[in-house]
């Protein structure tokens, strides 16, 4: 539960409060810019108590967005309430800093009435808070009863997500797979590697199309029971016609938009939804198995006396007709390093001392090519024993490292009779370093 909601700028100074329950007062404005903002000493929690009084803030460009409760709220929540409001207001005017924020103050203090309520968040979706607040306000007086009926229903209704008679001439849907890539291998092996995935969507649909989405056939989830003997009896021979497509992928956390079905996820594990106009995120997950790595770094470093040579081969392990792109390669060295000759027969590497490291950046390279990094180090005289830290890749890749594959995405629109045969779709996978280190 929310009790209050203030904005702060770098100075200190308050620039937007609202208080929704009478449990505080406006001193616990002054409390945090004396503890937090003014502090001399470093702030690291985003969660500050001041006597009785929780503050959870969140910094973003020049404001500090601060949310007070005086009771044990859930911290999740109240973290994902300021991440939606700072959304919905870039959503409004873009991006949200002090300037912004003080030419529409107005419109700001309307949307924090709207979407909370006595302390309760509410909607914070702007497609359906766009209904009731505009820029150039909303006066009820001037629109037609049957128009405030559909805003009323188009809030309260099944469907908040999506308003109504949305026309375009076009019909277009673009699919972007983003997956982030963590690995830690060492010596004998990988020891931890996982993908986080979401799968983004824009959509330029009209009326209230109802979308049906594929992915791998199916989505075998970690824990979900065993199929049915008989079930499994009777699809022997789809399954055979599926082994020459992409194996299903174990995802071992998924979320979705509200959008989607889950009953109907849940049955025959399809994913279907009428989308929100716009961009939105569809669906998140995250997976642990069956990981393609799009790079295999293989460090080999002799040491003599107060010569190092460092040997680094780096090989693209996907199809040789993707390219990866902005790969960079960290090389850490000892901090006594005094001179370094590196040298590559792919992209361009250079010693940079303030950070102790080669970096070694490849602009773009084929699927199934090698780059190799060559580097002799001269030391100086020390006692001190080199601990090697890991060596850190920066990649993007064109394919998504979990397996993941969009298989069919199904439209139909009854009422306005159009289907997914008049609809331009696009697909892309993209695949990016999440923490991806090699210890050696």
């Amino acid at each position: 539960m929310i009790s209050g909601v203030f904005v702060y700028n770098n100075k200190g100074d308050c620039i937007i409060s609202r208080i929704y329950r009478d449990d505080i007062t406006r001193s616990v404005v002054d409390a945090f810019r004396v503890h937090v903002i003014h502090s001399r000493h470093e702030i690291r929690s985003p969660v500050t108590n001041i006597g009785r009084t929780s503050y959870f803030h969140m910094k973003r460009e020049n404001l500090w967005l601060v949310t007070v409760t005086r009771l044990n709220a859930n911290a999740a929540m109240v973290f994902e309430y300021m991440a939606k409001f700072i959304e919905l207001t870039s959503s409004y005017f873009g991006q949200f800093n002090e300037l912004n924020v003080k030419n529409n103050f107005s419109l700001i203090y309307e949307l924090l009435d709207e979407v909370i309520d006595y302390g309760y968040p509410q909607s914070t979706d702007p497609n359906v808070l766009k209904l009731l607040i505009t820029q150039e306000g909303f006066n009820a007086a001037e629109k037609p009863m049957e128009e405030q009926a559909k805003i009323t229903s188009q809030v309260t209704g099944q469907i908040g997500w999506r308003r109504e008679a949305i026309k375009y001439r076009k019909h277009e849907l673009f699919i972007d797979v983003l997956e982030s890539v963590s690995l830690l291998m060492g010596p004998l092996g990988p020891l931890n590697a996982y993908v986080n995935g979401s799968v983004r969507v824009k959509c330029y649909l009209s009326g209230m199309p109802d979308c049906k989405f594929g992915i791998n056939d199916k989505i075998v989830m970690k824990d979900a029971r065993p199929p049915n003997p008989l079930e499994a009896a009777g699809k022997k021979k789809k399954k055979k016609q599926q082994q020459q497509r992409a194996a299903p992928i174990a995802i071992d956390d998924l979320t979705f938009h509200q959008c989607v079905r889950l009953g109907k996820f849940d049955t025959d594990r399809s994913i279907s939804f009428i989308p929100p106009d716009g961009e939105f995120e569809l669906m998140k997950y995250r997976t642990t198995q069956n990981i393609k790595l799009p790079f295999k770094i293989t460090p080999l470093v002799h040491e003599s006396g107060n010569k190092v040579s460092i040997n680094v081969t780096l090989k693209a392990e996907f199809d040789p007709a993707l390219l990866g792109q902005r790969i960079e390669v960290r090389v850490p060295v000892p901090s006594i390093t005094s001179k370094v000759h590196a040298r590559s027969d792919k992209g361009k590497a250079k010693y940079k001392p303030g950070e102790n490291a080669i970096v070694w950046k490849i602009k773009r390279i084929n699927g199934g090519r090698s780059a190799q990094l060559n580097a002799e180090l001269d030391l100086l005289q020390s006692t001190k024993k080199w601990t090697r830290t890991p060596i850190s890749v920066n990649f993007e890749v064109p394919f998504a490292c979990s397996g993941l594959e969009v298989k069919y995405l199904k439209i139909l629109e009854r009422k306005l009779g159009y289907d997914d045969g008049s609809v331009l779709k696009w697909v892309r996978y993209i695949s990016k370093s999440g923490s991806y280190e090699i210890r050696y």
